[in-house]
């Protein structure tokens, strides 16, 4: 008679995270729900305010939900993408054109925008404590930021959440030895190679200010899985990419058009500026209003102190991440080695413990720091910065996707000073929940990840604290770093919060213009107006609130034809002998009309509405 022994499941082992741990994640929610919340607020109180260009892409939209047009390119120009517009024409059919259905799939995109964050700046050895930093930060919303999140206006609410997304696919499709095949895994992780073609070829469709982060990640992801990259990987990969860019690919190929042309053409590339208004615009106004450290329009000087200290967050960021990168890996140690998936045998060929997981997320985090210095010098370098850099500064709104890595210098000196909370769990290992199974905490495996400043020169592991500065300066040193460090994220979270206060005092203000607009449109159906001429920034955006039941087209303060994104519009408008106009009340425009009322035949008499003027021809 034998007897049997039962082998209790591996789940039955596996320690409980502790409640401590459970915090900061139930605080990353109430945080992110909150930011949400925020924006939906705005949203309903109609801000931040829309325009014509917005209307534009909401007129595609409402073509689309027709099935009237398909446009590839925003109307008018040979670049940038109508994705929102796809994203958006499913609503606009079940609930027509507003500016509110709109933008409630920019909406979901920031909440997506919240829970990738999260995701990428756990995989990349951050504890739940600085994930929550991370998205206490994105949660903020100054007016420029809720702008580049929320306005329909052609490529900003995307990137962010893209360039997010394809960090986190990096970091999972390098996880593990750099360089190996890995045959069980491969069919596992094509949908990802697939995934990260589909995601850059998408938004390099939609905005090609992403390029520089494509390729920095393609260049980890080259680094590490070259070899899976010359095999099915790489031709998945490849598919994925021309998908996702095959509308910008097919119209260039139909209409000979270059998007790239187009887009230098548009930042100013071929106007004048100084080298002196370049930079202060680029390097002194960009961050600050990029990142969301200014009021509603402009940039106050004491908010101005984020420029110098972006930049030297910049360079200790890239000196941390190549410091990692560079460290020779540790020799092996069998009691270091990660178990197999049956807890019982090394696995062949693996690093030490965390070495590979440690060097993966150097890397992205470099490739992350790598994109955002490019796109703030290509930003620099055009004359958009010099001419026009506040409202210019939307093209520097990716940067807040390399937030994770610009902040890991600050919570590392924090850390080291004993100024940060310490982690409550073991550490989460980029490689150890999509490409291995699920495993208990063995002797050895918890040290290896323990969230320290070790990417870091000199720095240690937090559990080492007898050789984290061995004389009374070293520790000196190390307490007045991590001082600095906590004053200024303190200070990030105090400016961002000022200058979202200033976007919520804004907000009645803009709902009251809104509403005035709305009794603008009723004005002209109750009138059976249906074709009128008006200013750039009036015509699309009145022809969406209308639905297109009235038409406009443009003219400029001396009555002559403007741009037309939409020439149809101008054809009708010409062919209506009864075609009235449209200004705001005070402008030059309707100035230039009032010269024309009179109780003669061609004069015009004039209807006014709370801050607008409606001329209708006297016949």
């Amino acid at each position: 008679m034998t007897a049997g022994v039962r082998q209790e499941p591996r789940e039955a082992t596996r320690p409980r995270t502790p409640r401590r741990a459970r915090l900061p994640a139930l605080l990353a929610l109430l945080v992110g729900l909150a930011g949400v919340a925020y924006r939906l607020a705005l949203l309903l109180a109609d801000a931040p305010p829309t325009n014509s260009d917005e209307a534009t892409m909401g007129l595609a939209a409402l073509h689309i939900a027709r099935g009237e047009d398909f446009p590839v390119w925003f109307y008018g120009q040979a670049y940038m993408g109508t994705l929102e517009a796809y994203l958006a024409a499913p609503l606009v059919a079940l609930a027509g054109p507003s500016v509110l259905v709109l933008r409630l799939p920019t909406l979901a995109l920031y909440a997506l925008l919240l829970a990738l964050s999260w995701r990428l700046t756990r995989r990349l050895g951050g504890d739940r404590w600085f994930a929550l930093l991370v998205v206490g930060f994105l949660a903020l919303g100054s007016d420029r930021v809720v702008k580049n999140q929320l306005i329909a206006g052609g490529g900003y609410p995307e990137l962010n959440p893209a360039g997010v997304a394809l960090a986190l696919l990096t970091v999972s499709l390098c996880a593990g030895v750099p360089g190996a095949r890995l045959p069980r895994r491969a069919a596992a992780r094509l949908p990802r190679w697939a995934g990260w073609g589909l995601v850059s070829g998408l938004l390099l469709w939609a905005d090609p200010l992403i390029l520089p982060f494509v390729l920095a990640l393609g260049a980890v992801l080259a680094g590490w899985r070259r070899r899976e990259l010359i095999g099915r990987a790489g031709a998945v990969l490849a598919a994925g990419l021309l998908l996702g860019a095959a509308p910008m690919l097919l119209d260039s190929l139909r209409h000979g058009r270059d998007p790239l042309a187009a887009v230098l053409t548009a930042s100013g590339a071929d106007a004048a500026a100084s080298w002196g208004e370049r930079l202060h615009g680029g390097l002194v106004l960009g961050p600050p209003l990029a990142m969301g450290f200014c009021s509603p329009g402009h940039c106050a000087p004491w908010q101005l102190w984020w420029a110098p200290a972006f930049l030297i967050l910049l360079a200790l960021a890239t000196a941390a991440a190549w410091h990692a990168l560079r460290r020779p890996l540790p020799p092996a140690d069998l009691g270091h080695f990660p178990f197999a998936a049956n807890d019982n045998s090394p696995r062949s060929g693996d690093d030490p413990a965390g070495a590979t997981e440690r060097r993966v997320s150097a890397g992205v985090r470099l490739a992350l720091i790598a994109g955002a210095a490019a796109v703030l010098a290509a930003y620099t370098a055009s004359s958009a910065a010099g001419r026009s850099p506040i409202e210019s500064a939307r093209y520097l709104s990716l940067l807040a996707a390399a937030t994770p890595a610009l902040l890991w210098p600050l919570w590392c000196a924090a850390r080291r000073a004993g100024l940060w909370p310490p982690p409550a769990e073991p550490p989460h290992r980029p490689g150890n929940d999509l490409d291995a199974p699920a495993r208990p905490e063995l002797p050895g495996v918890r040290q290896v990840g323990e969230l320290a400043a070790s990417d870091l020169a000199g720095a240690h592991q937090v559990d080492e604290p007898e050789s984290i500065g061995r004389g009374a300066g070293g520790r000196t040193r190390t307490l007045v770093a991590g001082v600095v460090a906590v004053a200024v994220l303190a200070g990030m979270l105090g400016t961002g919060a000022v200058a979202t206060a200033g976007a919520i005092g804004g907000a009645p203000a803009v709902h009251a213009e809104a509403d005035r607009h709305r009794a603008l449109v009723d004005t002209l159906g109750a009138l059976g107006v249906r074709h009128v001429r008006a200013g750039y920034w009036t015509c699309n955006r009145l022809t969406f609130a209308a639905g297109e039941d009235v038409r406009c087209a443009v003219v400029d303060d001396e009555l002559r034809p403007g741009f037309d994104r939409l020439p149809a519009y101008r054809r009708a408008v010409d062919a209506d002998p009864d075609a009235a106009w449209v200004a705001p009340a005070g402008s030059p425009l309707a100035a230039r009309l009032d010269a024309r009322i009179g109780p003669g035949v061609g004069a015009l008499r004039m209807v006014e509405v709370p801050g607008w003027r409606i001329y209708l021809p006297r016949r």
